[in-house]
């Protein structure tokens, strides 16, 4: 069994910020695998939905604890289904990779990412795979980080994070 968590902020008001791209990428990887709807679970502070692709099982999960505490929602997740770290795939937004860019890594540390930093936190270890979805800009240079990252996308930004999404669910249908 595989657990792919995506990162972001719960509520309207984040829905398209790039500090949720990890949650835009889950949704479309859902659509991918034909996964049932995301439903809430209180048990686990996150949405979740279950799919099947090659004949295994994968759970979706979009904490919604905010970003900073999605280690709250991993670490029970994780603990309830018995999935260990190498069975975990972190997607979420990196502002250190320019818009159109992504990096697939394991065994890496926060990088500042204070969701990533979280879930490290919460299941001790770094050794899990992270899908970092670049959403800085290619032009200029980032003044401050949180209005940034809690910023929205732009309507060209959106389609170059359509195509890098698509990229990176076929990377991830790999680990499955």
């Amino acid at each position: 069994m595989k657990l792919i968590v995506g990162l972001g902020n719960p509520g309207k008001e984040y829905e398209k910020t790039r500090h949720n791209a990890g949650f835009i990428a889950l949704q479309e990887l859902a659509k991918e695998i034909n996964a049932n709807k995301f439903k809430f679970e209180k048990k686990f502070n996150a949405e979740i939905c279950i799919g099947e692709f090659n004949d295994k099982k994968i759970i979706l999960a979009k904490p919604q604890t905010f970003m900073n505490e999605s280690g709250l929602a991993v670490q029970a997740i994780t603990n309830f289904y018995k999935i260990t770290p190498e069975n975990l795939v972190v997607i979420h937004d990196e502002k250190d990779l320019p818009i159109g860019e992504y990096k697939i890594q394991t065994n890496r540390g926060s990088a500042g990412h204070n969701g990533v930093k979280s879930i490290i936190e919460h299941l001790g270890t770094k050794n899990f795979v992270r899908a970092r979805i670049g959403v800085a800009p290619q032009t200029k240079e980032i003044k401050d980080t949180s209005d940034f990252v809690l910023g929205k996308f732009g309507k060209e930004e959106f389609k170059i994070l359509d195509e890098v999404t698509q990229k990176i669910i076929e990377e991830i249908v790999k680990f499955v």
